[in-house]
């Protein structure tokens, strides 16, 4: 008889040929579990060429490619200042309950936004997914309507979604093509944000996480992102994207059967589209998508409860600001206006016979900004004596506006003026040539008449600094009547300059009682302004996105800011300078308003930038 502790040879070779069989199976149960069929797809992410594909409208399970779309409705709620990267979450018991890969999160626990967003974009960690989820809607089942009303209005019309993490899940589904979609869109539409997919390490607040991606990583050249799924359903997942010279690809592979497997097929997919794709292609975007309405969750159903977010994105009117209380009664606006225009009227006339020659060198009519600036100005001057005066910015006259109005106006009954008749020793005005000769003289026995000289085309009266005497060039005051109004009794005499027409002023015998501000107005109106036209429209600002260690790195940067902020980026100048070892990119060719608005909008997605003035 046989003891219980004794085994017949031949039980025990079955026995150890049992366990070997169970033990082999065992090992082979993820492999055995890769029963999904593969598919595989290739994309121009320039244009959103498909360049090669297989079975790429599949519907399988996504696994951890799930996180891509949750991380892109993180970054869009933060854009549109719904929730902030800052932000404190408190983790629930869902997301803490959540299997591996994971964080390591407890109920209960406050963690940042920030390095929630890491941990399931870099650790792929599971909790972490479904604390942004929850913190975002409110609990599972609302992030998930959310995650599926986003993924149709991105074109993804062959998915639906169940969880924030993409475990697996009845109707949990997702395909080759659809993942591809939302790569390209993480791609363009937050550029800021697509450096992440491609650390290698990073900080998550209570550990530091390794990049599940890490070994594609470094075994590519030229890849940097996006994400790595493993379940036993869906088996090994990646959306990969890669960028050489002047060509980026994605590609997304479904059912592999082992890392190494699933990172030499994408590797294989990458080298065709490489060898494919166009070396230079005009790139086209994906269209730009309103998820406004998105964000809004719909009315709870009966016994449901869910995250309502209403967002306040304009005003509700748009008031017309209050108008300035009037510093002077209108009946005084209207005296002075009319006491402006009979002083310019009075500041000369002319005699019988100096019409005649004035006549023919009368330059055009005084613009009419010309007198409103006088009579604003006046009115400032009637405003009481503790409240200040603005300065009136309005163009000061030109001197021939002034000879003008004496020609045509008739003097005021009440203004005497001196004696206009010129005498042998009085010369009105004289012509002088380049050497300073003189050209011809009104009223010399050598010219019968001034309109036998060549007159230059524009009279030049100088500014006050310019007064002075010359003698032997002109001959004492002149009969053209401007009186100096800073100096009434006082008679200017400017000095000549070659090819040009020289007149003197002499004083008034009584000048009326004039506002001390009009007298500076009126006086300052006879100088000579000298200006330089701009050829640039004001667009002399500029912002700066920083320097970077390379030109390419640098004009990337500057076209994926200007593809997300059209609005105010649109016609700007892109510009990249080399500034030592570092390539600075800036947008040029904007005004102040447009600098300043540009780089808030900027700053408030994350994306640094300061403006630089003229």
């Amino acid at each position: 008889m046989i003891g219980s502790g004794t085994l017949r040879p031949g039980e025990r070779a079955r026995r150890l040929a049992v366990s070997a069989f169970f033990m082999m199976v065992m090992l082979l149960a993820p492999a055995l579990a890769l029963a999904a069929p593969f598919a595989g797809i290739v994309m121009d992410a320039r244009t959103g060429k498909v360049l090669w594909e297989q079975n790429a409208d599949t519907r399988l399970h996504p696994a951890s490619l799930t996180k891509m779309l949750t991380l892109y409705i993180a970054f869009d709620a933060v854009r549109r200042g719904e929730i902030s990267l800052d932000d404190m979450v408190t983790v629930s018991a869902n997301a803490a309950a959540k299997p591996p890969s994971r964080l390591g999160l407890r109920t209960g626990q406050k963690i940042s936004l920030r390095h929630l967003i890491r941990a399931a974009a870099i650790k792929s960690g599971n909790d972490a997914a479904s604390a942004i989820g929850d913190h975002i809607s409110g609990s599972e089942a609302a992030f998930a309507a959310r995650m599926n009303r986003t993924a149709k209005a991105l074109g993804m019309t062959r998915s639906t979604f169940r969880n924030a993490n993409g475990l697996t899940a009845e109707g949990h589904l997702s395909t080759a093509r659809d993942m591809t979609l939302l790569g390209r869109r993480l791609f363009y539409d937050f550029p800021e944000y697509y450096g992440l997919f491609s650390r290698l390490t990073e900080d998550a607040g209570i550990a530091k996480v390794a990049n599940t991606n890490r070994r594609f990583l470094e075994g590519y050249r030229g890849a940097d992102g996006i994400k790595t799924g493993f379940t036993n359903a869906a088996g090994f997942n990646l959306t990969a994207s890669a960028e050489r010279g002047n060509k980026r690809l994605i590609a997304t592979v479904f059912g592999g059967t082992s890392t190494a497997q699933r990172n030499a097929r994408v590797a294989e997919l990458l080298d065709i589209g490489f060898g494919n794709a166009p070396a230079t292609v005009r790139t086209s975007p994906p269209p730009p998508v309103a998820l406004d309405q998105v964000a809004v969750a719909a009315p709870a159903t009966a016994g449901g409860a869910g995250k309502t977010i209403r967002l306040k994105t304009a005003r509700d009117s748009s008031p017309r600001p209050l108008r300035r209380p009037d510093l002077v009664a209108p009946e005084a606006v209207a005296q002075v206006t009319s006491g402006v225009a009979d002083v310019l009227a009075g500041l000369a006339a002319p005699s019988p016979d100096a019409g005649s020659v004035l006549a023919s060198v009368a330059p055009p009519q005084p613009r009419p900004e010309t007198l409103v600036a006088a009579a604003e100005a006046a009115v400032e001057s009637l405003a009481p004596e503790s409240t200040p005066a603005p300065l009136i910015a309005a163009p000061p006259p030109r001197p021939e506006a002034l000879l003008a109005e004496a020609v045509e106006v008739e003097a005021p009954e009440e203004v005497e003026l001196a004696a206009l008749a010129p005498t042998p020793e009085v010369t009105p005005f004289q012509v002088v040539d380049a050497a300073g000769g003189t050209l011809a003289l009104p009223g010399d026995p050598l010219t019968e008449d001034l309109a036998d000289a060549e007159l230059p085309d524009e009279l030049h009266v100088p500014l006050a600094e310019d007064v002075d005497t010359l003698p032997g060039t002109i001959r004492t005051a002149g009969a053209l009547v401007v009186p100096d109004l800073l100096d009434p009794t006082t008679t200017r005499r400017p000095r000549a300059r070659p090819g040009e027409i020289v007149m003197t002023m002499a004083a008034v015998a009584e000048t009326p009682e004039i506002p001390q501000k009009i007298e500076r107005t009126v006086a300052a109106a006879t100088g000579e302004v000298v200006s330089r036209v701009s050829t640039s429209g004001g667009r002399h600002w500029a912002i700066t996105l920083g320097k970077f260690n390379n030109r390419g790195t640098a004009e990337r940067a500057l076209l994926q800011t200007a593809l997300s902020e059209t609005r105010t980026l649109d016609g700007a100048l892109r510009k990249v300078v080399q500034r030592g070892a570092a390539w600075e990119a800036t947008f040029a060719g904007l005004t102040q308003d447009q600098a300043d608005l540009a780089c808030r909008r900027l700053q408030a997605r994350a994306i640094g930038c300061f403006t630089l003035g003229p």
